[in-house]
């Protein structure tokens, strides 16, 4: 006998049955690698110096493990178009998968409004000094910023049988760049320019607990996150029961070595010395190939390949971003027009347009004023809290959600959904209540709170219309 869950389960594979599944296995681990993998976290662990090793894997087992064990667990349940909104709403109910869904397109808007400004630093960096205007240029900013999502939209609107190669093209680049960044001290030992390399040495943390924990949270929801979004595209992928669970056992442990061995190779040469947040690679490279002659041409061809790296994750994150109304559109909590396919390439039309838009809007405007900018800033910093509601939403499901879920779920899952709530949970509060130096901690959690509030609220009334649209159509 057919449950109401499969029966709603059913209805939606019906709705993603017209959409293209041009996703097999290796284009997602490769999805996966490129979107999970930054350059810029292997600098931030390196700050910690032979430490780096026991916060990267306190972080891998109280979040990433748990992380990749529910995304399977929950992804085998329900591989459905739309991903983490399908399971907040058949785990809880409609309103808590709307607001994952908000709370994650909230933070992809952000990551693409950031685009621009992103890719011009880096292609200023890789042109040389000549071309350090370019990141002090608003019109070049903006310029770039235009090119940048009419790009995104052509690639989005031909649908994921183009875009799968530029995803696969950013993982390919990424291997490529650290596979370079990895060899580099065993090449140098080999020539004598290291007395020694040890890539796995591990040393105690010398810091207070207060600041061992949020150095882990933050390792470990802002770097070490991102399984579940290739979710969103379960209805364009062949086989998403099992190859979005198999992408996420064959690119786990790869994307572990690449953090942990990069991290170890930036600390190789940089030591104490000041390192570039922005480009830990390049500078990196730089500095292990400068008895080369090549060395400032390999610098820049490692910076415009973590920028293409770049291009592909907005792609990912431009692409799930436009499935998100889609699917809401569906639910009608969402007018039917964000759920409009195109004819020919059955991709969502008219939500592509709304989310490239939107961001362009935001681009455009953080570069008109301070008081726009310092606003873009305080979204920019409240994304983390996004992110961390996002997963406590979904650990909870395995532990709180609806029962045919729960119960299905073993005991190991559980411990583990906990231990990675528990990390978001003080991801959120470090996020509120930084250990940084500003100018007041309390004005700053006040506007962090404050901003994330409204930013809710805003989702909370565009539920309660949709809901009431719904209801109306019945």
């Amino acid at each position: 006998m057919t449950t109401g869950l499969e029966r709603a389960e059913n209805q939606v594979e019906a709705q993603s049955a017209s959409l293209q599944k041009p996703l097999r296995l290796w284009d997602i681990v490769l999805t996966q690698i490129v979107f999970v993998v930054g350059s810029s976290w292997v600098g931030t662990a390196a700050k910690l110096g032979r430490a780096h090793l026991f916060f990267w894997l306190v972080a891998i087992a109280l979040f990433y493990i748990p992380q990749a064990a529910v995304v399977i667990y929950l992804n085998r349940r329900m591989p459905l178009e739309g991903g983490l909104y399908q399971w907040a709403k058949f785990g809880f109910n409609q309103f808590a998968g709307f607001i994952v869904a908000w709370n994650l397109w909230l933070l992809s808007i952000t990551v693409l409004a950031l685009g621009g400004m992103f890719i011009t630093t880096n292609i200023s960096y890789a042109l040389g000094d000549s071309a350090a205007w370019m990141r002090e240029s608003k019109w070049c900013i903006a310029l770039v910023s235009l090119l940048l999502v009419g790009g995104l939209f052509g690639t989005g609107l031909r649908g994921l049988g183009l875009g799968k190669w530029l995803h696969n093209l950013g993982g390919v680049v990424m291997f490529a760049a650290y596979g370079a960044l990895i060899a580099l001290p065993f090449i140098s030992l080999a020539r004598g320019e290291l007395k020694e390399y040890h890539p796995l040495a591990m040393a105690a943390p010398t810091m207070s607990i207060f600041y061992c924990l949020n150095i882990t949270s933050k390792l470990a929801v802002g770097g070490l996150s991102g399984f579940e979004y290739v979710a969103i595209l379960a209805g364009e992928c062949n086989a998403p029961a099992r190859n979005i669970g198999r992408s996420v056992l064959i690119a786990s442990p790869i994307i572990a070595l690449m953090f942990i061995l990069g991290t170890s190779s930036v600390l190789a040469f940089i030591g104490d010395n000041p390192i570039d947040l922005i480009g830990p690679v390049p500078q990196t490279l730089r500095l292990g190939l400068h008895s080369f002659r090549i060395a400032g041409a390999i610098a820049s061809a490692a910076i415009l390949m973590m920028t293409l790296r770049s291009i592909s994750s907005m792609s990912i994150h431009f692409t799930g971003s436009s499935r998100l109304p889609m699917v809401a559109g569906w639910d009608a909590l969402l007018p039917a027009w964000f759920s409009r396919l195109h004819p020919r390439y059955k991709t969502p039309i008219n939500s592509l347009l709304f989310v490239g838009a939107v961001t362009l809007v935001i681009a455009l405007a953080s570069q008109i004023g301070a008081g726009v900018q310092e606003a873009f800033q305080l979204v920019d910093n409240a994304a983390n809290v996004f992110y961390g509601l996002v997963y406590i939403i979904m650990f909870a499901i395995p532990l709180i959600g609806a029962a045919s879920i729960r119960t299905a779920a073993p005991l190991w899952l559980r411990i583990a959904a906990f231990g990675g709530l528990s990390v978001c949970l003080l991801a959120i509060f470090f996020t509120v209540y930084p250990i940084i130096d500003v100018p007041s901690p309390l004005a700053f959690a006040i506007k962090i709170i404050a901003v994330t509030l409204i930013a809710n609220a805003i989702g909370v009334m565009i539920f309660v219309f949709g809901e009431r649209r719904r209801r109306a159509n019945r």
